[in-house]
Parts: structure tokens; C-alpha cells; sequence
């Protein structure tokens, strides 16, 4: 064989699996017909949260006056907002290649396509290898009506690219995580957002009561969310898109006019001109990969991670199946073994969850009790004007045993990393209640809601 290991694509999950392979011995080669990094480095996560944080400096500055700072109307240059966002891409993708090299990871480029269960072609080239991980990612999905031109109509990579100017009105179809961070951008630099959402309730997956707060929140800061919606077409004429929007409940049927829709309608698995046959794979009718806690797929040596092989599709998710891959195919004792999986929207406030919803604990059978701090009550969360927002903390009665944590409100990704690690070592509301939190911070209000489980916060009425 060429290598131990040949890593079919170099985006979170991938480049994970590649490194972790070289750390434990294997030769290991790393196939990738784009970019090394992948969606998340180059048209996703990192580029997407560069532009939040260029949207929020600006919303901030017009608030600024609240606390006595007068500054002029803020101006913005596109291209150097476009390059500056570019720049922090080409830094973290160079870090990838050069983490490659350190860890003698050899770099192939060119699309893979699988001749048998053991070899690949990789561009004009044809390798071989004892165990291959398939990390190819995700796409997004497209949506019948709405022809992507990534000028007009855009989904998200097209939506990384600022216009100048920024456009009057702008719709995103579709309610979740991409529409919402988008929509965010684009109103903090401007734009009249509104969203669509063909479900009844907006973040699929989250709290109720989270959803409903940070929708609220959203709703305040001038976005506009319409549920049980949908988008049937959309055209261009001239520099306007005319879009046939429809109530599904009522059916009436409107026209709206914007100058970008930004399809946001989830994603789909990458495996176009993989050859799967080739190798014994088959994919599911939704296209994934199915794999097992190790991983491996129905081909014991062929392994699936990240996007390809299931939701959520996470990078985090993606980075952890990456390491276990690269470990079983090293000959390791390793799984993907995690309580939970953490979820975030990137916005402000953020709305961030990890394990259970307090109607799925219910579902499951659990006898639930919550505790609710809110953020208005935190004496930090006062200091960086922003209010909106609690932390919701879901326990199993009787045990204790901490099941969820919702959390809406500033930097509530961060703060959720203690949850995490709570949840992953069967911590109570009390184990968290009992560690002292340094004060101000924000992280004080998930212990606060800790103690509201036991109606013993300090900092709010306990009813």
C-alpha cells in the first residue's frame, strides 16, 4: 500500500483525522480538490463569524451614546471589508498546510474517486491505501424555484460575498442557524432582513422558550420573522428579485420585491464523483454515509466522518468522528461516544444548547425540573448592554442529574463550554451550584440558574 491512511478531504473533519493519523504513526495522505479547510475555513464558520463581528462593532457604535460616546455615522468600505475577511481565511487555511507538513502529512490535490476498496484515484494520480476516511462535507441545498445566480439569488457562499452597497431588502428563506446569522449581518450593516420559515417555529432543534426568546430578541433589533411561509419562485428584473411568497396555512399568495434572496434551506452530503459502488457504499435516500460508534461504514477499513456521514452537520461534530477514525484505524480503542453535541447561533444575543430540551427530557420520560436565570439580572451582561436573554438549566427530579442547558444572551457559545463538560461527566445542578464562579462574569448566571433549579438564586425572586 502507498499510505496506512488516505483522508478523503481536508475540511474540520478531515484535516482532524489527518494529523491524528500522523500522531499515531500511520503515513498518511490527505486528498482535497478545493481548498484545505473546507466549508468551515473558507465559506462558512470563519468567514461568516469575521462578518458578524464587523455588523456588531457597527451596531454598537450607534449605541454608543448611552453611555456618553459620540461618534460620527459609520461608513463602511466593502472591499477592504471583503479583504480583511479574506485575510483572516488565507491565514487559518496556511496554518492547516503547514500543520500538514510539520506532521509529514502528504497534501493530494484533485477530486478522489474510488477505483476499489482500496485505491483512489486523486486527479491524474492513483494511490493506494490500507484504511481511507471519507470526509467530503456538505453542500447547500437547493430549493425548486429559486435558481442560485450568487449575484441576485444567493445561498451562503455567494452570501459571504458583501455587495456594494450593501442591498436596501434582503430575504432569507429558511429560519435556522444560516438564515439567522446571515440576516443578523446584513441588518447590522443596513439592510431591511426579513425571514421566511415553512415550519411553525424558527432553529429547528432548540428550547421552545430559548426559540422564543431570541426570537424576540432578533424582532427587536428590526429583523422581521414570518413562520409557516414559503418561497415558490423568485426572478429577477432589472436589479430587484420578485418573489412569490405563500402563507401554507391560509395559501394566499403575495409578490415581494428585494434586491438579494439568500437561500438558507439547509444542506445536503457532498459524494458526487466519489464512485462509492466502486468501494461496496451505498448512501442513504437523504445521501449520507451511515456509519457506526467507530465510524467505519458497511466496509469495515472505509471509514465516514463529519457532514457525509449524518446531522447534525457541525464542524465540531466533524473534528471530534475525525479523531475517532484516524484512532480505530490506528488500531485504538476509540468512539464516538458523546452525551452531546453543542449547538449555537453565532448572533447577538447567541443563542447556544447542549443535551436535552425540556419537552424532549419529557418525551424520553424524564420528571423534569428547570431553573431560569435571567440575563437582565446579571450585573455584567448590564455593563455590555446587552440584557436580552437567560441561562435555562433542564434536571431530572429526584437525581438531579443535569440533562440541558439552554442558554440565550451575549458570548453564550463560551459559556456553554462548562455545560458541555457537565453533561459529558454526569454533573448535578448542584455540582455546578456548589463551584464558585469568579464575579462579574456572565458565567455567573449558569449558576444562578443552578440554584433557581432549587429556588435558591440569590439574584432574583424565587417564586
Amino acid at each position: 500500500m502507498d499510505y496506512d491512511l488516505l483522508v478523503i478531504g481536508a475540511g474540520p473533519g478531515g484535516y482532524h483525522a489527518a494529523i491524528r493519523g500522523a500522531q499515531l504513526g500511520l503515513k498518511v495522505a490527505c486528498a482535497e480538490m478545493g481548498a484545505v479547510g473546507g466549508v468551515c475555513l473558507n465559506i462558512g464558520c470563519i468567514p461568516t463569524k469575521a462578518l458578524l463581528h464587523a455588523g456588531e462593532t457597527m451596531a454598537a457604535s450607534r449605541h454608543a451614546n448611552e453611555f456618553g460616546m459620540t461618534f460620527a455615522a459609520p461608513s463602511m468600505d466593502i472591499s477592504k471589508l471583503n479583504g480583511w475577511k479574506d485575510g483572516i481565511v488565507k491565514k487559518l487555511t496556511g496554518g492547516v498546510s503547514g500543520l500538514f507538513r510539520a506532521n509529514k502529512v502528504t497534501h493530494l490535490t484533485g477530486q478522489a474517486s474510488f477505483v476499489d476498496a482500496h485505491t483512489v484515484k486523486v486527479g491524474e494520480h492513483t494511490v493506494t491505501a490500507t484504511s481511507i476516511i471519507i470526509a467530503t462535507g456538505s453542500e447547500p441545498a437547493a430549493l425548486k424555484g429559486l435558481d442560485v445566480d450568487q449575484k441576485f439569488i444567493v445561498d451562503s457562499t455567494g452570501a459571504l460575498d458583501m455587495p456594494d452597497p450593501i442591498p436596501t431588502r434582503l430575504l432569507c428563506v429558511g429560519g435556522g442557524v444560516i438564515g439567522f446569522e446571515f440576516a443578523h449581518i446584513y441588518n447590522n450593516l443596513g439592510s431591511k432582513v426579513k425571514i421566511i420559515e415553512f415550519l411553525p417555529n424558527i432553529i429547528p432543534g432548540a428550547d421552545a422558550d430559548a426559540v422564543k426568546e431570541f426570537g424576540k430578541a432578533m424582532s427587536k433589533q428590526g429583523i422581521e420573522i414570518v413562520t409557516r411561509t414559503k418561497a415558490n419562485s423568485a426572478r429577477v428584473v432589472g436589479n430587484e428579485v420578485q418573489v412569490e411568497i405563500e402563507n401554507v396555512e391560509t395559501g394566499e399568495k403575495t409578490v415581494e420585491t428585494f434586491d438579494r434572496v439568500l437561500v438558507a434551506v439547509g444542506r445536503r452530503p457532498r459524494t458526487a464523483g466519489l464512485n462509492l459502488e466502486a468501494a461496496g457504499l451505498l448512501v442513504t435516500e437523504r445521501g449520507f454515509i451511515e456509519a457506526n460508534r467507530k465510524m467505519q461504514t458497511s466496509v469495515p477499513h472505509i471509514f465516514a466522518v463529519g457532514d457525509v456521514a449524518g446531522n447534525p452537520m457541525l464542524a465540531h461534530k466533524a473534528m471530534k468522528e475525525g479523531l475517532v477514525a484516524a484512532e480505530v484505524a490506528a488500531g485504538k480503542p476509540s468512539e464516538q461516544d458523546a452525551v452531546a453535541i453543542p449547538g449555537v447561533v453565532y448572533t447577538s444575543p447567541e443563542l447556544a444548547w447542549v443535551g436535552l430540551t425540556e419537552q424532549e427530557a419529557k418525551d424520553h420520560g424524564y420528571k423534569v425540573k428547570t431553573g431560569v436565570f435571567p440575563m437582565s439580572a446579571s450585573g455584567r451582561a448590564m455593563t455590555l448592554q446587552s440584557t436580552d436573554g437567560f441561562v435555562k438549566m433542564v434536571v431530572e427530579e429526584g437525581s438531579d442529574l443535569l440533562l440541558g442547558v439552554h442558554i440565550v444572551g451575549p458570548h453564550a457559545s463560551d459559556m456553554l463550554g462548562e455545560a458541555s463538560l457537565a453533561l459529558e461527566m454526569a454533573a448535578t445542578a448542584s455540582d455546578v451550584a456548589l463551584t464558585i464562579h469568579a464575579h462579574p462574569t456572565l458565567g455567573e448566571a449558569v449558576l444562578e440558574a443552578a440554584e433557581a433549579v432549587h429556588k435558591q438564586a440569590i439574584h432574583i425572586i424565587n417564586r
